[in-house]
Order: C-alpha cells, then structure tokens, then sequence
C-alpha cells in the first residue's frame, strides 16, 4: 500500500507529546518512491537520526502502542543522511500496522491518544483518565447543544425573514395595481400636464415607499433581533454554566445560580423592584410591538407605537387587524399585554392585601405626638386606661397607644370587654415587641409624653428584667425621648438598678411594696382603703403642682385658707432644686418659683381668692398618741413580706406580735426571710409566731386564736397570684370562714340594726363579728371587690385598682411620685384618721377652715371628714367658709408625721 505525499491529509497539529520515528534503511526502496522520511524530534532519538532540511516530515499517529525504542549505533546514521535526498520513505513496520488500523470510506486512521503512545515509546502501560473521558463527552455534548440553539435562531429569524418578504410581496403587487388603475385615470383625463406633474410625484413617491419599506424592514428585523438577544443570552449562561460544571470548580457557583442569586436579592431588598420591573417590562413590551407593527402596517412610527399601548391595555384590540402579519404581531402583543396585566393585578392585590393586612394585625405607624404610650399588657390595663380616660376627659379626650406582644385583634375584643367610657380618649393597639427600635418607632415612642412601662404577670424577677431590658431600649433611642417614663416593678431590690440605668427620665412605681404598706395602714385605721381609693383615682380629688405669683410672699399658713376650691398640703421649693416639702410649718415664706401642692377636683377648677376671716379657736384636749401592744395576723405568703414585716415594726408598739399563718414550712420561712434582707433578730417592737396550714380549710384556721386579733390581712398568696380570679377566690373563702369562725366565738349583739341584714343571718352574725376586729383583704379583681362593698363584712385592699391609679397620676405629673413615696415610707408624714374630739367639743359649730387653722396647732393638715352615719369620706369638702353641727363620733382625714 502506497501514500501519496498530494493526497494525503494534512497532518494534525504538533504536540510535545507526539512521537515520531525514522524510516528503516529498506524504506528508501524504488518501492516507495515518495514516502518521506521521518526524523524523531523527541531529544533521546534526535541524537542518532538528525533532521535533514532536504526531507519532508509527516506526523503520524497510530491507535495502538509501538514497540520501545532501539539503540541505533552511530555507524548506521551515514547511510541515513546518503540517502536522505529520496523523496519516498517507507516507515519500519508500516505493512503491518497498515493492517492494524481501521480505515473507513477512505479516510485517515483514527488518531491515537497521546498519552498511550507516549506511554507506549516509554515502556510504561498508560491509560487514560477516566475525567478526561468524560470532559471530552461533555464538551461535544455542549457544542451540539450550542449549534443547535444557533441553527435555531438563524431558522427563527430566516422564517421571520421570509414570512415578511412574502406579505411584503403582496404588498407590492397590491400597490402595483393600485398604481396602475391611476395611470389609466390619467390617460383618460387627456391632461398632458397634470400627467408630467402626477408622474413626478408618483415618482417621488414610490421613492419615499421605498425607503419607508426599507426602514419598516430594518424595524422588523430590529424586532426580531432584539427578541432572540434574550434566547441567546439565556443559551450562553446554560453553555458557560455546563462549562464550569464539566472543570468541576466546586468553589465557584454556576452562572445561573448567581443570576437568579442577584435577581432575588434585588426584588427583595428594593421595596420597588417588582413595579419597577414590571414598568420595563410594558415599556418594551410597546417598544417592540410598535416597531414590529411599524414593520408590517402602512403608519407612522408613533401611530404603531400608540396602537401597541392599546393592544397591550386591551387584548381586544386587535380584532380590527386585516393582514396576516398584522394579525399575528397585534396577537402576539395581545398576549404579552395579558400576561402583564395578569402580573400587575398580582401586584396590586398583594399590596392590597398586605396593607389590610398589616392594619389588622397592628403593623403600620403612628402618627401621634403628645399621646400616651403603654407597653406591655397586664390585668391592670383596664383600671389604667379607664383613669387615663378620666384624666383627659377636662382635655376633651386624649390619645392613648397601647403595644404588646399580642395580636391587635385580640388586644381590641378585650378592651372593648372592659366596657369602660373612654369619655372621647380613643385607644390604638399595635402590635410589637418593646425590645425592638423598630417597634418602638412605629409608635412615635420619641415624641410621646409619657410612656409606663407593666410589669408582666408571672415571676417577679423575669418581670423587673424585661422592664430593665424595656428601658434600656428606650434611653437607645436615637431622637431621645420627649416625655418621661414610668415602670411597674415587682420588686423594690430592683428599682435601684433599674433607676441607674434610666437616669433622670424614669420614675418607678413598685406594686408589692405599695400595696403592702397599704395594707398596714388599713389594718391599723379601718377606712384609710376607701380615702386612698378617693385620692389616687381621677374620680373624685387628687394631687396637683402649680405655680400661683400672686402668693408670693405668702406664709404657708395664709396659703391654706387661700383656695376655695381646694386644699394646699405643701410647697414645691424652687431653691432645693424642685424638692416638694410636704406638710411645711406655718412660718415657711413662699419665695419666687415655688410652687403649690393641693388637693383638688382637677386643675382648672381652683384658684386663690382674697383671704376669709377665720376664728383659731383652741383645741379642747391635748392629743396622746395611744401606744398599745396589738396582736396582728397574715394570712398567705408574699413576695416581700420581708418588707411588710419591718413596716410593721416601725408602727407597732413595743410588745405585740405577728402571726404569720401560710402552708411555707416554718424553716424555709426564715430562710426567705433573711434572703430577703431581714434580721429577725433586730426586730424591736414585735415577735414572729409562726403557724402552718391552709387558709382555706376550715379546721386549719380554728387551731388559731382567730377572736384574740387586733386586725387580720388576708394576702392575695405567692402560689395563686398569677392568677387574679383564683386568687380573689382563695381570699374570699378565707374571709367567709373567718368570720364565720369568729361570730361564733364572739358574744352576739342584740341591737338589730344592720342595714337590709336582719339579725339571726350569717351575713348578720359576720357583721357583727367585723365590729370587734378589721379584715384587710388583697383584691386583685374589680368584680370581686363589689361583693365585698355589698356585705359589709371586711374592709379591702383593691391592689390592681390601686396600682393602675397610681401609674396614672405619676404619668400625668412625674412629680407626684415623691408625695406617694413619703406618704407610703417609714418616715416622714402619712395618711391618718383622726376622732372629731381631738379638734371640737360635742355639738359644737364650725367651719372647715376652722377645723383646719385648729389643726394647724398640732402641725397636721385636715384634707376630708367622715360623718358618724356616713358610708365614705367627703375629701375637699366645698363651701369651706360655711358652719355646720360635728359629733364627737364623726372623723377626720389629716396628713401628719408619723408617730
């Protein structure tokens, strides 16, 4: 078999890794004249075979492994360059290998892998990779996939192409004959002139359809281009995606992925992607469809781009098309028009949706100033805003912004249970976290003139931390805050953390301590629950600072008798840096800037007059503060009873004792004792006795001496207080068995005169038994306290009431803060109820403001009196200045300094 040098292919490009061997001394026979001979260009060979420039090279590469190399001796190289000039080389084995390789249609062998002929001339068995293998694979499969979306388009684009010829074509002919019936009107019309002039504009103007048809081409081409980009684009990101996944480069991602990556991420943090896109999206939708139309009707650019916007707006439209190319560019845009549409009206409806959405679950702004915020929800929500709505009923309403971790539905259905009259305050519920700037934004926490802050209901030290975690987010906020704030807290170990944290904008209100310090007031002065429920609600009187000029100059005892209206109680210095002095003495001089702290209706109902004459008069009796042992008894276990207990320590007299009656094992009493801060051993005026049981089991309460005690407080218990109605229940039950235990162990009244309770009644009999000892109850439900008003058989302490009355004052006038503080503290001065005897003789006339100046010799202030008959006190009575008849049995109300 012979090659011909002319007909052979051309050899494959040269690879380093290529092998190429000499001609054998028998190649250069007459045999093969033209076969050429082969130098090695590989180093080990090139040494005993040297090129020669004379003979021509060919590359040859065989399927199958070559035998290894032979040394050659450098003697047989001369008759290689003798004869090197022959144009015909025959190579070593070459009739064999001949047979080896496959041919088809004629064609050249197969090349060889280069790595098996390297390995082959190298002695070494080398195979070749499997990866490679499957690279190659896959290359040819992305080029296939390549040509065919390329063969694609073009076809598109040639059928486009021709479709548009063909309609373009009969277009033409069309106008042809529309031209020719012209010609002919115009021969007939015999006007030689006219002809020339309708010539030459017939002329011209198949000179400018011409060009317009050429524009109207180039506008149709534009347009299918311009749609196929895309399809290109989408091929090219599909091939270098394959690409990359065939290199396996795991620390790249795939094209694709990162596109849609950046798509998302784009629609997601712009809050306008999606109509913005949706804009581009019509926008080109017109574009293209009027160029498109432009390519295939007799109008104008600007006529096809307005009948585009119609067809997009209306897929109905373009019913009215004739030609078959208008017809399938109007359908084609008909359609991209609804799918748009389709995608707007999606839009549309989630926004819709969204906004009511966030309206119904309390997620929009708003948009308030001078209001007051609330966070948190707790069962002294509705007290709260039901005083609130008081306070601001003089404004003509206010706005009040409740936020807690609920939902606005839910917040909504229960306050509208409460039932209260707002008296135009209108109340917003939001929806959020008080942890969160964001939330506290959405309510316009900065421009808001107070802010309270509710301890949640549960655990005390969970509850004081979220109340520290509350404030702290609110000193971060960035506009500073415009009003002040006041936070319930559980615990008074924690309001001093909470106050350095807070600074000078926060203003503490403490429940437990509050309310227990009641509590012991009331026990010992039966009605004292009724005057402080008088005094912090907004219902009757309360506490006011205001600055009068016209009292400058003024003792504080002129002062007392300066209002009609109302009753001054102290001085707010200004030269103290704003400290109030509660109860001064009567020589204290009003100084410029100071200001006066009265009780009164509300603050525009009083006002200084001119000065009334009074008579001092004397006191009949001098006062001797009664110094008793007592004997007291708690009933349940609180939080602080620590405190309680050194309260009660500072007001009894020496002697007396303290039963404390709960189911707390005795020794773990006095642990909880002393881990809240008290030493039993310095107790001074009082002794713990310590009883274990259950106070609602009746034979647990009858080992108790229940007949012997002074004043019993009935404790709203550490175990049920999450809970107020399971708690009331517990304390309404100990009460009914306590008095039912002590009517019938006291002697029985004969005198029947007891209200709608006729003697012989259970009701009657505990009436009787109240005579003889106080009942301080906790309440924490307003319901049950109107059980208790109707029996008449205990005094009580509306705890919840009482708190949420006391958030509301402070919140109103941060100032107020202070007088409750001394008025509740072991020292200073405090609420006291005081026999009529101490100031008047029986049957004897006076006004009240002669009660008052004869008051004024012991250095107490008379704010209200209680008749003998009377159910309640009359706190700022009017017409001051006006005498009436007293009892020795009526009362009165004073602030004085504790005994």
């Amino acid at each position: 078999m012979s090659f011909d040098s002319d007909s052979a292919p051309p050899p494959p490009p040269f690879s380093g890794r290529d092998w190429y061997f000499p001609s054998p001394p028998f190649a250069h026979s007459s045999k093969f004249p033209n076969y050429p001979r082969r130098f090695p260009t590989n180093p080990i060979v090139s040494q005993h075979y040297p090129p020669d420039s004379s003979s021509s090279f060919r590359r040859v590469s065989y399927p199958v492994p070559t035998p290894p190399l032979r040394d050659v001796s450098s003697s047989s190289s001369a008759p290689h360059r003798a004869v090197n000039h022959a144009s015909i080389r025959r190579r070593a084995g070459f009739a064999r290998r001949a047979e080896q390789l496959p041919r088809t249609n004629g064609e050249d062998v197969v090349p060889a892998r280069k790595s098996e002929i390297s390995g082959a001339l190298l002695g070494e068995k080398v195979s070749a990779p499997k990866k490679l293998r499957g690279f190659q694979d896959q290359g040819l499969e992305i080029r296939v996939r390549w040509k065919m979306a390329l063969i694609v388009a073009i076809l598109i684009t040639t059928f486009s192409s021709l479709v548009y010829q063909n309609f373009s074509l009969h277009d033409e002919v069309k106008e042809l004959q529309e031209h020719v019936s012209e010609l002919k009107l115009i021969l007939r019309a015999h006007n030689l002139s006219d002809t020339i002039d309708h010539v030459t504009n017939s002329f011209a103007d198949n000179n400018h359809i011409r060009r317009t048809k050429s524009l109207k081409k180039l506008s149709l081409l534009l347009s299918l281009t311009l749609l196929s980009i895309p399809v290109l684009i989408f091929k090219y990101i599909d091939y270098v995606s394959r690409s990359r996944s065939s290199e396996n480069i795991s620390e790249q991602v795939v094209l694709y992925k990162q596109l849609a990556y950046r798509v998302d991420l784009f629609l997601s943090v712009h809050p306008y992607a999606k109509p913005l896109a949706l804009l581009v999206a019509t926008l080109l939708l017109i574009f293209l469809g009027g160029m498109a139309l432009y390519g295939v009707k007799d109008e104008s650019l600007a006529e096809c781009l307005w009948l585009s916007w119609t067809f997009v707006a209306d897929s109905g439209n373009h019913a009215n098309s004739e030609q078959m190319g208008e017809k399938l560019v109007s359908v084609s845009i008909s359609f991209g028009g609804m799918l748009i549409f389709a995608m707007m009206l999606g839009l549309v409806s989630d926004a819709i949706s969204e906004k009511f959405d966030s309206l119904r679950k309390g997620r929009s702004e708003v948009v308030e100033q001078n209001h007051t915020l609330i966070l948190g929800w707790s069962d002294k929500l509705g007290s709260l805003l039901n005083q609130l709505a008081i306070a601001n009923e003089s404004l003509g309403g206010g706005i009040v912004v409740v936020m807690a971790e609920r939902d606005k539905e839910e917040m909504e259905l229960d306050i509208a249970k409460m039932e209260f009259d707002f008296k135009g305050t209108s109340v917003i519920c939001r929806s959020g976290s008080p942890l969160i700037l964001a939330d506290l934004k959405k309510v316009s926490v900065s421009k808001a003139r107070a802010i309270i802050v509710l301890a949640e209901d549960g655990n005390a030290d969970q509850s004081d931390a979220r109340a520290l975690r509350t404030v702290l987010s609110l000193t971060g906020v960035k506009k500073g805050l415009r009003g002040h704030i006041v936070v319930e807290l559980s615990d008074l170990d924690n309001e001093v953390l909470v106050k350095l944290v807070g600074g000078d904008l926060i203003e503490t209100v403490v429940a437990h301590d509050v309310i227990g310090r009641l509590m012991i007031q009331c026990a010992r002065q039966p009605g004292l629950a009724q005057i402080w429920e008088d005094i912090l609600g907004f219902e009757n009187c309360e506490f006011y600072i205001k600055r009068w000029p016209q009292l400058d100059g003024m003792h504080f005892e002129d002062v007392l008798i300066s209002f009609p209206d109302a009753i001054p109680c102290g001085v707010k210095v200004a030269s103290l840096g704003g400290k109030i002095i509660l109860n001064p003495d009567d020589s204290y001089v009003l100084q410029d800037g100071d200001e006066v702290l009265v009780i009164a209706e509300d603050d525009d109902t009083y006002t200084p007059a001119a000065l009334p004459m009074v008579w001092r008069g004397s006191l009949p009796k001098d006062f001797v503060v009664p110094k008793s042992t007592e004997r007291i008894l708690f009933c349940g276990w609180r939080r602080d009873m620590e405190d309680m207990i050194m309260v009660l320590d500072a007001f009894l007299a020496p002697g007396s004792e303290l039963w404390m009656f709960n189911d707390v094992p005795e020794k773990e009493r006095e642990k909880k004792l002393i881990d809240g801060g008290l030493d039993i051993s310095r107790l001074v005026n009082i002794s713990l006795v310590n009883r274990e049981g259950n106070a609602v089991i009746r034979r647990h309460l009858e080992s108790l001496p229940l007949e012997s005690f002074d004043s019993i407080l009935i404790l709203a218990d550490e175990s049920v207080e999450d809970s107020a109605i399971q708690a009331d229940s517990r304390s309404l039950a100990t009460l009914l068995l306590i008095r039912d235990i002590q009517a019938k162990r006291l002697p029985m009244i004969t005198q029947v005169d007891r209200g709608s309770f006729s003697q012989g009644s259970w009701i009657g009999e505990m009436q009787q038994a109240s005579d003889k000892s106080v009942i301080i109850s906790e309440i924490l439900d307003p319901r049950t306290k109107n059980l208790l008003s109707m029996s008449k058989i205990s005094d009580y302490v509306l705890s919840n009431e009482l708190v949420s009355m006391a958030l509301a004052m402070v919140s109103e006038d941060r100032q107020i803060n202070d007088v409750l503080e001394e008025l509740f503290a072991e020292e200073g001065n405090e609420m006291h109820i005081r026999q009529a005897d101490l100031y008047l003789r029986e049957g004897e006339e006076l006004s009240f403001y002669e009660i008052l100046l004869r008051a004024r010799q012991r250095r107490e202030i008379v704010i209200g009196y209680r008749f003998a008959k009377a159910e309640r006190a009359v706190i700022n009575p009017p017409a001051k200045s006006d005498r009436q008849r007293w009892s020795a049995k009526d009362v009165f109300v004073v602030i004085a300094e504790k005994e």
